[in-house]
């Protein structure tokens, strides 16, 4: 539906690796079940949410905002503006997430330390270019990217030779 409309949108996928028969393979599933990023203006949102005539069952509809829960609307104190995601955020988000490795995991802010800041961009392999925080998870360093408040991807494993400081 959302293709139909002329809008871009985004559907993140995790790979997993597992065995079957007693062979490896990589296997897609969602990384964020039930959501999908959408690149449009809020009025062109609100013409799609309002013009699907589908209903997934009579008291909802089928597709609907996720509201940012960190802050408020100005005139409705008691309301949550829908959730937007920077360019620049979003494109790193979408870079991690398209590279088929089963190492890369989504994480909570929760289960992460961040190193007072590090802030880094990766500079070689099937990484490079990402921008985001060093932490140490599972023991290995890796490269955090923040999409929204609590929704982080990690990489695999990133030597600190293929990753430089940025402010």
């Amino acid at each position: 539906m959302v293709e139909a409309k002329g809008m871009v949108y985004y559907i993140p996928l995790r790979y997993k690796e597992v065995r079957k028969q007693g062979k490896k393979r990589i296997i897609t599933k969602p990384l964020l079940p039930s959501l999908i990023f959408v690149h449009a203006s809020a009025e062109q949102v609100e013409t799609l949410l309002h013009n699907i005539k589908i209903v997934a069952n009579e008291s909802r509809a089928l597709l609907s905002y996720y509201f940012d829960h960190t802050i408020h609307l100005q005139d409705n104190p008691n309301r949550n503006p829908p959730l937007t995601i920077q360019d620049e955020v979003m494109n790193n988000f979408i870079c991690l997430t398209s590279i088929k490795n089963p190492h890369i995991i989504p994480v909570t802010s929760n289960s992460i330390q961040f190193k007072l800041g590090d802030n880094v961009v990766v500079t070689e392999g099937e990484f490079k270019g990402v921008h985001g925080r060093v932490a140490r998870i599972a023991g290995q360093q890796r490269v955090i990217v923040e999409l929204f408040d609590e929704c982080l991807v990690a990489t695999a494993y990133v030597p600190r030779e293929a990753m430089k400081k940025y402010e």
